[in-house]
């Protein structure tokens, strides 16, 4: 097969669908590989060493998407890349589908079967493709969060750690996940008063073990997330459902009883954002305000270390594309935590929570494969 790797697009999108490493690894099984001219600039990676991988260079992305069977990328296909794909290819990549009918249309004219990362599982029903750029995100949300919260970038001027003698910022984090989790383990170790909100129960006990009594964990209601974002200097969205919207905890109506100059960052942006106020940023314009409240929505937030970042995200991608590469469509066939990946195929919705966040009829997977 040939695996084709085009060079992202998307605003400040620095990351690559496939290092020079994994490409080695294509190479090893078989594979022919064609990455586009500068794909791997911004984790100092030059056309060299792809060569040197095993790689061949295309002068266009154009050329890619032409040549290739399987696309592999990190973020959604943009419009200019969505009319390249055809039937009979593999995209392989990031989607988040839901909150996005235009590129949901996109894919089912193209006739393209999309492989989605976030809905890959595992055999414990974890999202193991989305996981490491959810430990980057929650880790990042931290870091974006103090530097918003600075006076002379609008926010309140409050330093998360504090000093002797005046308390720390207060951060309330919404979601226990991977996100919230790393976002915590990033607040704790500055010094901040940390209170992570969740809907589990036994999630709350793990991190309340976890963390040895250094977090505050309060079951999700909506008067509870009322009550954290109220009284924080810093708030971050970090709920997920699985292929679905975001839903939106915070209301607009929420933000008159905050801290004018507290912080929202939501981590959620890509599945439509869980704050009502919330609308998708870039890195080159990463916040706005909404009734005196700072918003920090970059839709790619992980693009801003890309060096970690995309070796994180090929050491997950990796087992299950060489899968795809070697045996296509059967691999999705007989594996089901790839098969959860399915989100499109011929035309066809194949992922329940994007058909129900868009109105289409929805296709078993197995069964728009053997057709």
């Amino acid at each position: 097969m040939r695996i084709g790797c085009p060079k992202e697009i998307k605003n400040h999108e620095y990351r690559v669908g496939l290092t020079p490493g994994a490409v080695r690894e294509y190479v090893a099984h078989g594979h022919d590989v064609l990455v586009e001219t500068g794909a791997g600039t911004g984790i100092g990676a030059d056309d060299n060493a792809y060569r040197i991988a095993g790689a061949k260079i295309a002068k266009t992305a154009e050329e890619v998407f032409a040549r290739s069977d399987m696309i592999v990328k990190v973020k959604e296909p943009q419009p200019s890349e969505w009319v390249q794909l055809r039937e009979g290819q593999i995209l392989y990549t990031y989607l988040h589908l839901a909150p996005d009918p235009d590129q949901t249309k996109g894919l089912i004219e193209s006739g393209v079967t999309a492989v989605a990362y976030e809905t890959v599982t595992d055999d414990r029903g974890g999202l193991p493709l989305l996981a490491p750029m959810s430990e980057v995100a929650g880790r990042l949300a931290i870091q974006a969060g103090a530097a918003a919260l600075q006076k002379a970038n609008g926010g309140r001027g409050v330093l998360l750690g504090g000093v002797p003698g005046v308390l720390p910022g207060k951060v309330s984090i919404i979601g226990g996940g991977v996100v919230g989790l790393n976002a915590a383990k990033m607040a704790v170790g500055l010094g901040a008063d940390v209170t992570v909100i969740d809907r589990s129960i036994s999630r709350l006990r793990q991190l309340d073990d976890l963390f040895g009594g250094r977090i505050h964990t309060r079951y999700s209601t909506v008067e509870a997330v009322e009550e954290e974002c109220f009284s924080a200097d810093l708030v971050i969205g970090a709920v997920l459902i699985p292929g679905a919207a975001a839903p939106k905890l915070v209301t607009r109506e929420m933000l008159s009883g905050m801290k004018k100059g507290a912080v929202l960052v939501d981590v959620a942006i890509d599945q439509g954002g869980c704050f009502e106020t919330s609308r998708p940023t870039t890195h080159s314009d990463p916040t706005y305000e909404v009734d005196g409240i700072i918003h920090y929505c970059v839709a790619n937030m992980p693009g801003a270390v890309p060096v970690t970042s995309a070796h994180a995200l090929n050491n997950a991608t990796l087992p299950f594309g060489l899968q795809l590469a070697d045996r296509g469509l059967q691999a999705l066939a007989d594996d089901p935590n790839l098969r959860n990946g399915l989100n499109v195929h011929k035309g066809r919705i194949t992922n329940r929570a994007v058909a129900d966040s868009l109105g289409y009829e929805m296709i078993e997977p197995k069964a728009a494969i053997a057709a």
